[in-house]
């Protein structure tokens, strides 16, 4: 289908695109990659009547290692966090799983905070951000605040950001273990995952298991009162809500989500 007739906007800086949205309010969305607004636009399910292009903000394109944190311009893209040296280094999570997102265009044009904002739980970035701990930030009218990235997600594609808000930077703090994985499982490599999962330590990142990206409560409970990799990953489908689709049943995201988990704890456990 044909998106609905919309005026475009391209904004030169962070402070001269919260100036567009504030003039034409409720109206307008930001765009940087566009690979989450543009398909709802042209299924009619997004309707804004301006497009905010924020894409070339270079500004808010960068990685940095700080003090006591990692900090990331919400529209790096993914080609360069899963070349970054610092992330290598500091966060080879985040390096690792936005390799795996997408196809190289995707991940060429595809910006962290796009995926963060647009709050799908079948994104993969969502789940790792939340398995690392991040911190959002995100400037509006009434300055700069930051959210811990367990409150950002409420609902389906609803997060913590107001209309108004811009999402400038995430802060993930250094991990206090080495032990990382990524796993996930799709029909092609390019596709959505079926399910995945982050682990950081002990902390488990789910992704397509519920309405928001989640974190595998139950497992990291087991692991904390001393449960074995198995038993802990028994449980981690506890607490989740997987929805059925063309390409699996609820059950079979339950089983698979076990299966990724123990995977994933095997191999962080081995690094």
């Amino acid at each position: 289908m044909i998106p609905s007739k919309f005026v475009y906007r391209r904004a030169g800086s962070a402070e001269e695109a919260l100036n567009l949205v504030a003039e034409y309010g409720d109206e307008a969305k930001f765009i940087a990659g566009g690979h989450s607004l543009l398909p709802l636009m042209k299924l009619r399910l997004a309707q804004p009547e301006v497009l905010v292009d924020i894409g070339r903000l270079r500004e808010l394109s960068y990685v940095r290692a700080e003090a006591d944190h990692i900090a990331i311009g919400a529209l790096t893209r993914y080609h360069d966090l899963e070349h970054s040296d610092v992330l290598a280094e500091e966060l080879p999570l985040l390096a690792r799983a936005s390799s795996a997102v997408g196809d190289p265009q995707v991940r060429h044009r595809g910006t962290i905070g796009g995926s963060l904002a647009h709050g799908d739980s079948a994104s993969d970035v969502p789940a790792v951000v939340l398995a690392l701990d991040g911190v959002l930030v995100a400037s509006g009218p009434s300055g700069v605040r930051e959210i811990p990235s367990a409150e950002f997600f409420r609902g389906p594609f609803e997060t913590a950001l107001e209309d108004d808000e811009l999402l400038t930077e995430i802060r993930v703090p250094r991990p206090a273990s080495n032990a990382w994985a990524f796993q996930k499982l799709t029909h092609r490599a390019i596709d959505w995952a079926i399910v995945g999962v982050a682990v950081q330590g002990h902390s488990v990142g789910l992704v397509n298991m519920g309405s928001t990206p989640l974190r595998a409560t139950a497992v990291e409970r087991a692991l904390a009162d001393g449960a074995s990799i198995t038993d802990a990953a028994a449980q981690a489908a506890e607490g989740t809500s997987p929805f059925a689709d063309a390409n699996a049943s609820s059950e079979y995201r339950s089983h698979v989500v076990r299966v990724l988990v123990r995977r994933a704890l095997e191999e962080a456990g081995a690094r």
